[in-house]
């Protein structure tokens, strides 16, 4: 079971520490490059904890409401390319919301405690993966960029200038001058 207090703290720890928010970037870098938000619901999850880093791979945990359970077919594909990917049915711990009185916990003027249903799915994915996709993205950056060097480098030489304005009319346009 899960406290949504937990899940901000978690989410607090990726503010304070820029290695762990580098890390995630990467991490949901890879959902994407392999098309994982495609499945129906996989772009819904919340991260509920991590990323927690060991020596050869990155694990996080998202969840989802019950009633949206992320396609599996999305963590069948991570899986083709080497994660591990967990699914669990479990219950968050989330305050009501006010409405009368009998929402309150007796004594407080806080709302009472509910259990809601929702889906955990932990991904573990390899460093390896992560680096290759990462490499990957900075080759196809490269790539680009070359490629829009190809047509800046191409200088203009006065001799060009003047063939290009010195061309013949299109078919259709005035002319000036001997008709």
């Amino acid at each position: 079971m899960y406290d949504i207090i937990d899940v901000v703290k978690n989410l607090k720890t990726l503010t304070e520490d820029n290695k762990s928010f580098r890390v995630l970037k990467d991490f949901e870098r890879v959902i994407d490059e392999l098309n994982i938000y495609v499945f129906e619901n996989w772009e819904n999850g919340e991260l509920v904890a991590g990323p927690k880093m060991n020596r050869h791979d990155i694990t996080c945990k998202f969840m989802w409401p019950f009633k949206h359970m992320p396609d599996p077919e999305g963590g069948k594909r991570l899986f083709e390319y080497g994660c591990r990917v967990n699914y669990e049915r479990t219950n968050i711990l989330l305050p009501r919301k006010i409405k009368d009185h009998n929402d309150y916990r007796p004594g407080t003027k806080k709302g009472k405690i509910d259990q809601h249903p929702i889906w955990i799915v932990e991904i573990t994915m390899p460093k390896k993966l992560m680096q290759d996709v990462f490499i990957g993205q900075a080759n196809k950056e490269r790539n680009r960029i070359a490629e829009l060097m190809k047509y800046t480098d191409q200088q203009i030489s006065p001799e060009n200038a003047a063939a290009d304005t010195e061309q013949a009319p299109e078919q259709g346009a005035p002319t000036v001058g001997n008709n």
